[in-house]
């Protein structure tokens, strides 16, 4: 009897201990990946909140929780220079970013060429195709970084003060702010305005005082900041489309088991997807409420698009030309041709 109880006893203590060491094991393998971007945490207008919750969300199920996702929106750790810094460094696993990558990787802001995508179709084509994943392939031999997907900034519009704007005549002479980016810049001089560099959160200030007499962003930027109180008109001509990056580090990315890299691939798609459409519907909204709020939003006839055009592209080119390999500005303009002769 004493020996069936302590052989009964041995089994109950080895199986709590196997136990115990299989909890503990699980435990381990858990990972942890940081998460971080600089826009609003709101995802009723933060397109950024939205990609960050659906890929948090895809990775939970898809792994069954051996990745926990942990999201630091609103700049917590940092704005975009300094989270794709954190990636490069692996200080953070993984961020989301747009213009400042071009202080990480040049080649990035070959997507900035005026007028280039004459639709949201074409750009989704182009980026999600073999222009777009050479172009990840070279940024991860440039930098140690992964691109998991490119999401959407938008296409950037005019706002002013005072009279509308409806060809590249009526911008000569205009102060516009920009941000302090030598390609807008470069833009702008060839519409023969006057590009002002500003602060983004000294902007509605100086566009109130009458410091610049318009500027130029994506409608749910001016919708967010409530420019339409200061600003009377919103021309539609987009003229410059912007992407997300999604970085990640790969030192980070190469510890995952492969069936987890691909949980995060596969997410990240996920995650760019659903970025693109909420930002779409952000963007059609915005439009409805300027109207509402008493703005004019006017969009150019064909004939003053190519007038747009014809201004602003070659010299941004020319410009491009000195500052990256123009193997990746033809490259680009040619997969343009494509996707427009396949749409």
């Amino acid at each position: 009897m004493k020996q069936s109880l302590k052989l009964i006893s041995t089994i109950v203590v080895s199986a709590f201990l196997f136990s115990a060491g299989a909890s503990a094991q699980t435990a381990e393998k858990k990972v942890v990946l940081k998460l971080a971007h600089s826009d609003s945490v709101d995802m009723t207008m933060s397109r950024k909140a939205v990609m960050a919750d659906v890929f948090a969300k895809e990775v939970k199920a898809k792994s069954n929780g051996r990745i926990e996702v942990q999201v630091f929106g609103a700049g917590t750790l940092g704005g975009e220079r300094d989270l794709v810094e954190g990636v490069k460094n692996g200080f953070i696993q993984a961020g989301l970013a747009s213009g400042v990558m071009a202080n990480f990787y040049p080649n990035s802001m070959v997507t900035d060429i005026p007028y280039l995508f004459a639709s949201e179709a074409i750009a989704d084509s182009v980026m999600d195709g073999p222009y777009g994943q050479k172009l990840s392939e070279d940024f991860l031999a440039s930098t140690g970084m992964h691109n998991l997907c490119f999401g959407e900034v938008g296409y950037r519009n005019f706002t002013s003060g005072k009279a509308p704007i409806h060809s590249p005549k009526d911008l000569v002479g205009m102060k516009i702010r920009v941000q302090e980016t030598p390609l807008y810049i470069t833009e702008m001089k060839a519409l023969g305005a006057q590009p002002t560099p500003i602060a983004w959160t000294e902007t509605y200030t100086a566009l109130q005082t009458g410091v610049v007499d318009g500027h130029e962003n994506v409608i749910p930027s001016i919708i967010f900041a409530k420019l339409y109180e200061v600003q009377k008109h919103v021309t539609m001509d987009g003229h410059n489309y912007g992407v997300d990056w999604f970085v990640m580090g790969d030192k980070f990315y190469k510890s995952l088991a492969p069936d987890l890299q691909k949980v995060v691939t596969d997410a990240a798609k996920v995650a760019c997807a659903e970025e693109r459409r909420v930002n779409r519907v952000f963007s059609a909204d915005g439009v409805k409420i300027l109207k509402e709020k008493g703005v004019t939003v006017y969009t150019p006839t064909a004939a003053e698009f190519a007038q747009f055009k014809t201004a602003t592209q070659q010299p941004v080119i020319d410009w491009l030309k000195t500052k990256v390999d123009q193997k990746w500005i033809d490259g680009l303009l040619t997969a343009v041709k494509d996707a427009e002769a396949k749409k």
